[in-house]
């Protein structure tokens, strides 16, 4: 990506239901500590920059950086991958373009 936007991913699925379980959010920023730009401060218990869970509009979510994709793609399909199976809602670009260059 070129550009620097971000995917935001929605705790609520296509059809309007809250996933579960609540702290899904933490769990996959959690899982994505590790990738962190070089040099970055913050220690194993810290979330990555570019993977962060939020509070949007009242609704849990997981904001992350395009940044991710350049740093691991596998990680950046990761995320994309977990919002697509679990079939939860998504801003910020165009996901449908972004599941299509997977």
């Amino acid at each position: 990506m070129t550009e620097h936007t971000k995917l935001i991913i929605y705790g609520v699925t296509q059809n309007g239901q809250r996933f579960r379980p609540s702290d899904w959010a933490e769990r996959l920023a959690g899982v994505m500590s590790q990738f962190r730009p070089e040099g970055s401060t913050g220690g194993p218990l810290t979330y990555s920059p570019y993977v962060l869970p939020r509070f949007v509009d009242g609704v849990r979510c997981v904001v992350v950086d395009s940044r991710l994709r350049d740093l691991e793609p596998l990680a950046w399909k990761f995320v994309c991958n977990f919002a697509h199976d679990n079939k939860l809602k998504t801003s910020g670009i165009d996901f449908d373009k972004v599941m299509q260059d997977l």
